[in-house]
């Protein structure tokens, strides 16, 4: 908030001083932008740092601590974007405030980077290119490398723009383009590139169908009773339980098979117990919540405000394991080239540091420059309540968590704001058809006139609760990211051969 003091018109020196007021104003705000990019380079040059150390007895030190270096520029750069889908419908809903969602969802990000993150940047790293294809090996690194600069360098672009567009579909861009331009169209596996561009095109209508059913079920079994807080209490627990055990099995089969065999019997037992324990503990919570409230829909939102919470946690950690490929797959498959004696190494042996990198560069980069693209999917796409913001960051979350399973780098941008959208789109269905009804069945009958099916007038056709302005906007960036990115990277991989 402002301090400066607003004063009459009235001497010179009076107005010199409230333009003062404004230089001071303005300074403290361009002061926060430095302290934040300063955070942001000291990041980059510890992460460039600690690979020189590590790799300085081997002969491709500089490749290998430069791609660190870039791996973590991509991650400032993912977490400054991205963050927009994890807490933006929080935000938007008025639940969280901008801090505390950014600090759960940093904290979400990195558990899901750690725990989970290894299949996707196996795809990322390994899947989509033939190491084999190149005719020289030394070719392949540096590839990877221009691909990071090139993803790196148009997110960045497109945060500034304030446009969320997909990391994944820059990344992905990327490595193409560089792969093509250093050794033809041959070495790119296209049947998973094919896999890859398919999830992207269903992932956001997946999202936007399960938030809209995911709506369409609340209205129907809880703000459409007569009891309506008895229903809540009834059935808020029963999602809660649903949740915890599909993030359970999540957990489980994908985030620590690396590290833990479990049998069949085990994972149900495991499922089956954190779902009746949600279960329990919520139904208990929520009728505590419940107690004095009155029988109306106003009532229902603060009830939601914990449901919202915790699917904010799970698309954040969702989030973390699909998107940290997107900042270290390139990383990854650099340092699976050599080891300290510039030979051939396995990926895994390499993966854990690189997770680390990808987590904390997420996590800083959301804390430090997040905050512009939260306000833009939570406030200005539709207008968003906790029970709405609930379904758009369960579904995101549930979608995320089913591509993640299957190893494919979906795009978590795509999905949260299709899950907006088809809220956003249901709600205008339901309320059009809701005023057609009215108009074609409360009118006629006021004036002695039979029901009448008749064309709902102009101004109704006009009440649009999705902002097509901003649709087109975000859409078009999504569709101009890959082929950008991928010219952007073929122009660094030449910049790079020439130079070395």
């Amino acid at each position: 908030m402002s301090n400066r003091t607003v004063r009459p018109p009235g001497s010179t020196i009076d107005k010199d001083l409230d333009k003062l007021g404004f230089v001071e104003e303005a300074t403290g705000h361009l002061s926060r932008s430095l302290i934040a990019l300063g955070f942001a380079v000291l990041f980059i040059v510890m992460s460039a740092s600690t690979a020189a150390l590590i790799f300085f007895d081997s002969p491709h030190w500089f490749l290998l601590t430069a791609a660190l270096a870039l791996g973590g520029y991509m991650a400032l750069n993912i977490g400054a974007n991205d963050v927009a889908n994890n807490v933006g419908p929080a935000v938007g809903a008025r639940v969280m405030t901008m801090t505390s969602a950014l600090v759960l969802a940093a904290l979400c990000e990195s558990a899901g980077a750690l725990l989970a993150g290894g299949e996707v940047v196996t795809t990322i790293s390994t899947r989509i290119v033939d190491v084999g294809g190149f005719s020289e090996q030394a070719d392949f690194p540096i590839a990877m490398l221009a691909a990071l600069v090139a993803a790196a360098l148009w997110i960045n672009i497109a945060t500034v723009l304030g446009a969320p567009v997909s990391t994944t579909h820059a990344v992905v861009g990327g490595v193409v383009g560089a792969a093509m331009m250093s050794a033809g169209s041959s070495v790119v596996s296209w049947g998973t590139v094919g896999a890859i561009a398919a999830s992207w095109v269903v992932s956001p209508l997946l999202g936007g169908l399960v938030a809209a059913a995911l709506l369409a079920l609340v209205k129907t079994f809880i703000i459409y009773r007569t009891d309506k807080i008895g229903a809540a209490k009834r059935w808020l627990p029963v999602m809660f339980g649903m949740m915890a055990g599909t993030f359970a099995l999540y957990l489980v089969v994908v985030g620590l098979s690396r590290s833990f065999g479990f049998e069949p019997r085990e994972v149900i037992a495991i499922v089956a117990g954190v779902s009746v324990g949600t279960y329990l503990i919520s139904r208990r919570m929520i009728a505590r919540a419940a107690t004095g409230l009155e029988n109306r829909n106003q009532s229902l939102r603060r009830l939601f405000r914990i449901p919202l919470i915790a699917a904010a946690a799970v698309l954040s950690f969702a989030h973390g394991a699909n998107d940290v490929a997107n900042a270290v797959g390139p990383v990854a498959a650099i340092f699976s080239a050599f080891d300290g004696e510039g030979r051939p190494v396995v990926l895994d042996a390499n993966l854990f540091p690189v997770l680390v990198v990808g987590a904390l560069g997420i996590s800083l980069g959301l804390l430090l420059f997040g905050p512009r693209l939260v306000r833009m999917v939570g406030e200005r796409i539709t207008r968003l309540n906790p029970i709405r913001a609930y379904c758009v960051a369960l579904a995101t979350g549930a979608t995320v968590l089913l591509a993640s399973g299957l190893g494919l780098p979906v795009s978590s941008t795509h999905i949260a704001v299709g899950a907006v959208f088809g809220v956003g789109f249901y709600r205008e269905w339901f309320m059009n058809r809701a005023r057609k009804r009215r108009f074609c069945e409360v009118w006629p009958l006021a004036i002695g006139l039979p029901a009448l099916q008749r064309r709902e007038p102009a101004d109704m056709r006009r009440r649009k609760l999705v902002r097509r302005a901003h649709v087109l906007t975000i859409v078009s960036a999504w569709g101009v990211t890959v082929p950008a990115s991928a010219m952007l990277a073929a122009l660094v991989f030449m910049l790079f051969s020439v130079v070395r």
